[in-house]
């Protein structure tokens, strides 16, 4: 069996289901939570990998902790009143 995502335009959503209602054997519909919550979070969730691959095979472009923190303390310095 194979999953896909299909994005269907509103004129023939209906005509869509009655072709899959014949065929309800075959074919399941599921709505998927995720993207009811966030229609970008398999992006998000394949850019998550790829930046842990990038971490743990230290190809990740990474600054120090002393440089970050200093990073933001000059931030707030700019923004102080």
């Amino acid at each position: 069996m194979h999953t896909l995502t299909v994005k269907i335009q509103d004129s023939v959503f209906q005509e869509f289901l009655n072709f899959v209602s014949k065929r309800k054997k075959n074919i399941e519909i599921t709505k998927d939570k995720n993207l009811e919550l966030d229609p970008y979070f398999y992006e998000r969730q394949e850019q998550l990998h790829q930046d842990l691959e990038e971490i743990e095979s230290g190809t990740a472009e990474m600054i120090s902790h002393n440089d970050m923190w200093s990073n933001i303390n000059n931030h707030l310095d700019t923004i102080k009143c």
